[in-house]
């Protein structure tokens, strides 16, 4: 971090014999600052050090973490909690590849990040240099804009056109590769091309089609037995008050995925859960806003009631997979205000009344689904059931606690009990299903969020790929609380393994070892503790969270689960369907 007295003019000034020119690691920074960036997530190389250099000078936050996946998972979570622009920087060669499923993560989740990438010098083009790689063609898949940088003068207005495309239609991660001369090179400041804040960008905000505005509160206020379900894209893009809005004045019931989660508190009675599936089997209109009928939502194909409304971010995703009622492109919460406002005072008694009744039979179903589960959720059985381990840690959340899950069938099974308490404490790794988002996800929330409670909920397959970062969090001040459902497994993928082939080759390339990581917890200076009945769960929840408070520092709960125990979609292999 830049102190008081170290300013970019006194930089310029010491660089340079007049002081009148800027390099182009130093471009980078002042246009990651003109976007609102204030951390990146990198790991050193040498083809990107000038970038550091210019992050000290403009005051950029640099978090060095031990591998790139963490790194591009940090910039994602970052990104989902503080609603900027996150970003990750990386070398060359393996530092680009390291970075591939995070990038790839952050695109399938419609996530804003930045990744600038180290290359060798022009002057060593195809001359086999060191950590060499055809970045900008391996990005371009999994990027909504991918392109080298050819000129120093170039340098900062190309951050920003790939800022700018982050947030052009659904979000997503852009890459940049800056080759090593371009970053070292000097100009004349007045040479470079440096786009003012605020001046090169247009709204994104946009509603559509006025027209369709009218046609979808039409439709809304003439449901007797409407639903919706918020993706996403509701809370990347700032729009979950517009929708909380909506549902509360039109008396929809409402259903959340993703980030959306956590969108109301567990007492409206307009949040409904567990009855998904009652409510779009018998729905007479259903509102799907931010979210793509991919695997999670059966590519729209169980869908049955007979007016189907989309609204996306992106043109090409309304309809995808389906026909459609209406479809609606455009930005999530403005167009909900203005479907709220459209419809305001509309709705009669009677229409009301049924509603109100349609809202009351879906929360006898959730009763009894709840009271269904409720034996898995309070057995004491050992080894524990993991249903058992989500049930105690959504009785350990607090008000302002974030819950990331990370991992295969333990975090399908959470999903069954763990209900955030507000807007923003939810994160998963979306529709990649990518597992090792944790640790970077984790530290992010606490760097964005110091003052609340950070939760992740792994896997033990998934502790092992990134958790050596956990230290890293130590580092920058960020501790954590990791919870560990450990099965010894990789049980999702187990369950089909042993339906498909038998007990006998069911085991093959899904188990591992039986390793008690609280020592983990400890070897980095933090609290370890291991759990084996569910009735000490809860206290040792608690002992985690009153050690890292006294120390600063990350605290691992490894809980033994039930290997034989899984989640209904696992026994279902919904994921394949």
């Amino acid at each position: 971090m830049s102190t008081a007295t170290d300013t970019a003019s006194d930089t310029l000034a010491r660089k340079t014999k007049d002081g009148s020119v800027i390099s182009g690691g130093h471009l980078v920074a002042k246009a990651l600052k003109n976007e609102g960036v204030d951390t990146i997530f990198t790991l050193c190389g040498g083809h990107i050090i000038d970038i550091y250099d210019g992050c000290l000078d403009e005051g950029i936050r640099i978090v060095d973490v031990r591998h790139e996946q963490t790194a591009a998972h940090a910039a994602d979570g970052y990104a989902r909690q503080t609603g900027k622009l996150g970003c990750v920087v990386t070398t060359a060669g393996p530092g680009c590849t390291n970075a591939v499923t995070g990038v790839a993560t952050a695109f399938r989740s419609e996530s804003p990040i930045l990744h600038i990438g180290g290359q060798s010098s022009l002057t060593q083009h195809k001359m086999g240099s060191l950590q060499d790689l055809p970045h900008v063609d391996m990005m371009t898949p999994i990027t909504k804009f991918a392109s080298g940088v050819f000129s120093t003068a170039r340098v900062a207005d190309m951050v920003s056109m790939a800022a700018r495309e982050c947030f052009n239609g659904a979000y997503g991660p852009s890459y940049l590769e800056i080759p090593r001369d371009i970053l070292d090179a000097e100009i004349p400041i007045e040479q470079a091309v440096i786009p003012e804040p605020g001046h090169y960008r247009s709204s994104v905000r946009s509603i559509g089609d006025p027209a369709d505005i009218e046609k979808l509160a039409d439709i809304l206020v003439n449901a007797e037995r409407p639903a919706v379900l918020f993706g996403q894209q509701v809370a990347v893009s700032g729009g979950l008050d517009a929708a909380t809005s909506l549902i509360r004045a039109l008396d929809i019931p409402a259903y959340a995925n993703g980030a959306a989660r956590g969108m109301l508190p567990q007492s409206d009675p307009h949040l409904f859960d567990r009855t998904r599936g009652d409510a779009f089997k018998n729905a007479d209109v259903i509102l799907i806003v931010g979210t793509p009928f991919d695997f999670r939502m059966g590519y729209g194909k169980r869908i049955t009631a007979p007016t189907l409304v989309q609204i996306d971010q992106s043109y090409t995703t309304v309809g995808k997979n389906r026909d459609i009622s209406l479809g609606l492109a455009g930005d999530p919460g403005a167009i909900l205000a203005a479907v709220e406002q459209a419809a305001s005072g509309r709705i009669d008694k009677g229409k009301r009344a049924k509603r109100v009744e349609w809202m009351a039979e879906l929360n006898k179903i959730e009763a009894t689904k709840l009271e269904k589960l409720m034996p898995m959720f309070t057995t004491d059985q050992s080894p524990i059931h993991p249903y058992r381990l989500a049930y105690e840690i959504n009785e350990f959340l607090g008000e302002d606690t974030i819950y990331i899950g990370d991992g295969g069938d333990i975090v399908t099974i959470s999903a069954q009990a763990v209900r955030p308490r507000n807007q923003g404490q939810w994160m998963d790794p979306g529709a990649l299903g990518s597992l090792g988002v944790g640790t970077g996800f984790a530290m992010a929330a606490k760097l964005a969020h110091p003052d609340k409670e950070v939760m992740c909920l792994y896997g033990d397959g998934s502790f092992g790929m990134t958790s050596f970062d956990m230290e890293t969090a130590q580092r920058f001040g960020a501790p954590f609380l990791a919870v560990v459902g450990n099965n010894s497994a990789m049980n999702q993928i187990r369950y089909g393994q042993i339906a498909k082939y038998g007990a006998q080759r069911g085991n093959v390339g899904n188990k591992l070892g039986d390793i008690p990581f609280s020592k983990f917890g400890q070897m980095i200076g933090g609290y370890g503790e291991e759990v084996h009945e569910a009735a000490d769960i809860q206290p040792a929840l608690q002992r985690a969270r009153e050690a890292i408070a006294k120390t600063g520092k990350c605290a691992v709960v490894n809980v033994w689960v039930d290997p034989d125990e899984y989640a209904p979609g696992t026994k279902a292999q919904t994921m394949y369907k």
